[in-house]
């Protein structure tokens, strides 16, 4: 992604979060949800980044909430990309409780009772092609547990009058038997942009090209809600 938007003339950031990616070295026990948005808070801060566009996938989604409540002045639009969507004082357990058993018995068995060791049940979330599947296997590191189970919480109200825009990647819903995602896009407030791309959960792998087009549209009038059903 970062390639196709920096082309089209945008500054792009891509933070790995602590413990993660290039940072496993930093793993432990004490990072967790908190950890994660001060990541994304301190470089938008110590860059001194203005409207910025803040992309949350997955999990992201409610890094990019803490972010955008601990810096709204900032920020100019939130993307959630097929990301969980919490209210004030949920978890990503609360949003999807369906997970809550799976990952918790996950890092009991094999990661002393607070990492998650991918991959787990969830196989590669609809990635198929060989080389990426490769790719995307190599790059999977433990997540702490702790980030599923803290909860976001709101206190700055003008976060909540930032634009919002959810890109809906509704073209593979099973991991495994089972649907996986359900943030669904009749559960939003009136008032978010949406889009809607017909792949798999990380679009960044498989429709890069559709969602860059995406981002650089928002990106065009980040203050103005997208427009829905695209």
């Amino acid at each position: 992604m970062t390639p196709l938007l920096r082309t089209a003339g945008h500054e792009v950031y891509t933070p790995t979060l602590a413990g993660l990616g290039e940072h496993a070295h930093t793993l432990s026990r004490e990072i967790n949800l908190e950890t994660h948005v001060t990541d994304v808070v301190n470089l938008i801060q110590y860059e001194d980044l203005k409207d910025v566009i803040l992309v949350g996938h997955s999990l992201g989604g409610m890094v990019i909430a803490g972010a955008a409540d601990a810096s709204p002045d900032r920020i100019s639009h939130l993307v959630y990309l097929d990301a969980v969507t919490p209210s004030d004082g949920q978890s990503l357990f609360d949003c999807l409780p369906e997970y809550r058993d799976t990952l918790r018995q996950v890092a009991k068995s094999v990661g002393d009772g607070w990492l998650v060791r991918y991959p787990v049940d969830y196989g590669t979330f609809g990635v198929s092609d060989e080389n990426d599947v490769k790719w995307l296997t190599e790059r999977l590191t433990p997540h702490p547990l702790a980030c599923y189970d803290q909860k976001v919480r709101f206190r700055n109200p003008s976060a909540l009058a930032l634009p919002k825009t959810f890109i809906h990647c509704n073209g593979y819903k099973k991991v495994g038997v089972k649907e996986y995602w359900t943030c669904l896009p009749d559960s939003f407030p009136a008032g978010w942009g949406l889009y809607q791309i017909k792949t798999a959960h990380d679009a960044m792998i498989t429709a890069p090209q559709e969602l860059a087009k995406i981002l650089v549209e928002i990106a065009k009038s980040p203050r103005i809600l997208a427009p829905e059903n695209r």
